[in-house]
């Protein structure tokens, strides 16, 4: 085949290529940069040892080819103790350095930490508050809860350029990752937990974020726009999403919280100040009762801490009752059938004599057509 066929069978690669988007090395915000920063910082300490290895393949590969005659020729060599330091310490002091820059970073980008500054020239005014925006991961769209502005939006986030942001974070049913790549990085949302983080929009525009965690069927265009804005910029976008006239209380929540997909941008001008606490607490539905009165609940019966003499006298008493104070519980294996009770996903002996049930099932090999049917595995 010639040169010429294979490039141009490569121009639909090309093509896909073409459509990529450059969001993670195009930062809009100071994490965001430290955090590409660290990706080029990685990329070159490892090209250390990348680039000068295919180099020397080359450089072997034509030294010591068939046809060189004045290359050195030794079938018993099998050792090299200068060879050996070179081998072994440029990728050991390469691991040190990717460490250390691992451990400066993780703590120093912790999502949960607040920021120690705005960006590179600009230091963070300690008096400032940052603005608050509650973050719910619903099927398959993204809810934005303004608490100190009273207002609600849905796949639509606005945030005033240089100033710092905290988000809350929980999810309504399953797992999923809010992530917006020139913001800053990935974070988990989680039914029944709350998660943190902490950034900040250096520059105005329109960017995007997106689920960057498989959920479901409408994964894929679980996408929120991104608008960074200055001051004026924002208090006008509040003022306009005031006016949309609608509220998010519960029977609302209740009707969003259904599964769909491709989700227009949704305003509400109001919305209930417990809201978020209730979806993170799993009580939205009205009678259902609070997860956090439910194990203030146990603890007020003794469920606290496990050194406890009362621990767990909250719980009903049975088989699955905890063990006495100061003892471990008794696995399973160790049970015999009678402690373990009977339930829909266990299956018990055929013996009835059996001296204990070590999940053992009673399976019954289907019987082959004109043969009799096959004894117990």
């Amino acid at each position: 085949m010639s040169i010429a066929r294979r490039l141009l069978l490569l121009l639909p690669l090309a093509g896909l290529l073409a459509g990529c988007h450059g969001a993670v090395l195009d930062p809009a915000g100071d994490i965001a940069l430290q955090q590409r920063d660290i990706i080029y910082i990685s990329t070159a300490l490892m090209l250390l040892i990348i680039v000068p290895v295919l180099a020397l393949i080359v450089v072997f590969a034509w030294r010591y080819r068939q046809g060189n005659k004045d290359a050195t020729y030794d079938p018993h060599f099998d050792h090299s103790t200068a060879l050996e330091l070179v081998i072994w310490s440029a990728p050991l002091l390469i691991i040190i350095c990717l460490g250390a820059l691992t451990w400066w970073s993780t703590h120093l980008l912790d999502p949960f930490r607040p920021l120690n500054r705005i960006s590179a020239e600009k230091a963070i005014d300690p008096k400032a508050k940052p603005l608050v925006i509650q973050v719910v991961s619903l099927d398959w769209k993204w809810l934005f809860i303004y608490p100190e502005q009273g207002i609600a939006t849905v796949n639509e986030l606005a945030l005033p350029v240089d100033r710092q942001v905290r988000f809350d974070l929980t999810s309504a049913n399953m797992m999923n990752t809010f992530y917006a790549p020139t913001l800053a990085g990935m974070i988990y949302t989680m039914p029944g937990m709350r998660s943190t983080m902490h950034a900040v929009l250096n520059r105005p525009g329109q960017f995007e974020g997106m689920s960057a965690n498989y959920s479901g069927a409408g994964f894929s265009s679980m996408r929120f726009k991104l608008y960074g804005v200055d001051q004026g910029g924002f208090d006008a976008w509040v003022s306009r999403v005031k006016g949309s006239g609608q509220a998010l209380d519960t029977a609302r929540y209740l009707a969003l919280e259904k599964p769909s997909e491709r989700s227009p941008a949704m305003y509400f001008a109001g919305v209930d100040a417990d809201l978020f606490d209730r979806v993170f607490n799993r009580c939205v539905k009205p009678g259902t009762p609070c997860m956090k009165d439910v194990m203030q609940h146990d603890m007020r019966a003794g469920g606290g801490h496990p050194n406890d003499p009362h621990a767990g006298a909250g719980m009903p008493p049975g088989h699955a009752a905890p063990p006495p104070p100061g003892e471990k519980p008794k696995g399973a294996i160790f049970k015999h059938g009678e402690e373990k009770g009977d339930g829909p996903n266990r299956t018990s002996p055929e013996s009835k004599d059996a001296p204990a049930n070590r999940n053992t099932s009673h399976n019954l090999v289907p019987a082959a057509p004109g043969l009799a049917r096959a004894g117990t595995v």
